[in-house]
């Protein structure tokens, strides 16, 4: 019994917030493929895995949903779904007050070593044990095929997507983005890589560090020069223009060192609590 009761507190602190939603919930590094490319609340909705299309507009009142961004992150805890929704309402934000509050703080650790080939190439299709993982399209076509709508794909093949309108959830902007410019979105690290190593990675197996590399709970496309603007850093230091979705982007990043086991320091902790207080 003792075992069982330890799993379940293992699975509830490594799997994000599954649990704490089913409870409490109501409503960067910018790679291009070097191949490929230069609700548990009330009406929570939008593309599942692989999936495509633009949701409904944001919602402003007391339950918060679905959104044109995307889904809730507290409803959407292995990533496989769209985007990322403001959480507006007050019992989502106490949600992810406490999930945050889980989250244990350590200073950072040396940047030196690191090297974004040290968690694989970009962007493999065969990190194990991570969504889309072995489906025969890589990382990068995966998450533009799940958050962008009106997706095209190359002339023979189901999988590389070469254009689509992503409604992009750190800037707001509506982008119409075209395989010949692929910079112009980048697919966001929401916990960087490099933070990742300075706060434990660097002690794991090249095959850990490939999962959070390839894990779609830790990627989301977005406008690329300001992917670039982030580079490695934490909450404390960098947030998305857009303030309507610092709650949920702080949410994200601690649904992501909570599943990795990896600390975060005070500073974001502090910043990520304030982001989502009420």
């Amino acid at each position: 019994m003792r075992r069982l009761e330890d799993r379940i507190s293992r699975t509830f602190l490594t799997g994000g917030a599954l649990v704490l939603s089913a409870v409490l919930l109501t409503g960067c590094d910018g790679q291009l493929d070097p191949e490929s490319d230069a609700s548990a609340s009330a009406g929570a909705s939008g593309s599942a895995s692989g999936g495509s299309g633009s949701g409904s507009g944001d919602s402003g009142g007391g339950s918060s949903g679905s959104s044109v961004y995307g889904v809730l992150p507290l409803a959407n805890p292995d990533g496989t779904k769209r985007g990322l929704a403001p959480i507006t309402a007050e019992a989502d934000k106490k949600a992810a007050r406490e999930l945050i509050e889980t989250l244990k703080t350590a200073r950072a650790g040396s940047k030196s070593g690191y090297d974004r080939k040290k968690f694989g190439y970009a962007w493999m299709d065969t990190a194990e044990g991570v969504p889309f993982a072995g489906n025969g399209c890589d990382t990068r076509n995966d998450l533009l095929a799940r958050d962008g709508k009106n997706l095209k794909y190359r002339s023979g093949s189901d999988c590389i997507v070469i254009s689509m309108t992503l409604n992009d959830p750190y800037t707001g902007k509506e982008i119409e983005w075209r395989k010949e410019a692929a910079a112009k979105v980048q697919i966001d690290h929401v916990m960087p890589l490099s933070y990742d190593w300075q706060m434990g990675a660097s002690r794991w197996p090249l095959s850990k560090r490939k999962q959070i590399a390839n894990d779609p709970l830790n990627l989301i496309p977005v406008d690329g020069s300001t992917n670039g603007s982030k580079s490695d850093s934490g909450p404390a230091d960098w947030l998305p223009p857009n303030e309507r979705i610092h709650c949920a982007y702080s949410a994200r990043f601690a649904q992501v060192a909570l599943k990795y086991e990896l600390p975060v320091t005070t500073e974001d902790k502090s910043t990520m609590l304030e982001k989502c207080d009420g």
